[in-house]
């Protein structure tokens, strides 16, 4: 028995991934192949799988918060990057919400997150399906 803290998180997420793929939980809209995933980005991602892989970074995220809810801004943040290409200086620019958004309703209509307000914080969590999922991928490692 793997914890998930105790595996490469990078073979994690590919792991979850291909669960994801496998089971149908994730299906990327048809405009997923020419999106850019933010505006700092000058081309589409380079994967054919990139919608998975970015469900499953997304569930990994949520498991690692321990139930404190996550908003959709949050995340934007985490997959922002800095912007290329500019005479003036680097500045980092969020990730795109929608796709964000878009990830968490599937994950949340499969009943693997929901959610939540904690007083001030609102957000999703994920549910014991949730945990259940990413410590059978942990331990198919």
């Amino acid at each position: 028995m793997s914890k998930p803290n105790e595996v490469n998180q990078t073979a994690l997420v590919e792991e979850i991934a291909k669960i994801l793929k496998e089971e149908k939980i994730v299906v990327p809209p048809p405009w997923a192949d020419f999106v850019k995933t933010g505006v700092a980005k000058e081309r589409p991602p380079l994967r054919k799988d990139w919608w998975y892989i970015r469900a499953a970074s997304i569930l990994r995220r949520l498991y690692y918060e321990n139930g404190k809810p996550v908003g959709v801004n949050r995340l934007a943040r985490v997959y922002g990057s800095k912007t290329k290409n500019t005479r003036s200086k680097r500045v980092f620019k969020k990730g795109s919400r929608n796709i964000i958004r878009k990830i968490l309703m599937d994950l949340e209509k499969k009943g693997l997150i929901m959610k939540v307000e904690k007083g001030v914080h609102k957000g999703r969590i994920l549910t014991l399906k949730g945990k259940n999922l990413i410590r059978t991928a942990a331990n198919r490692i």
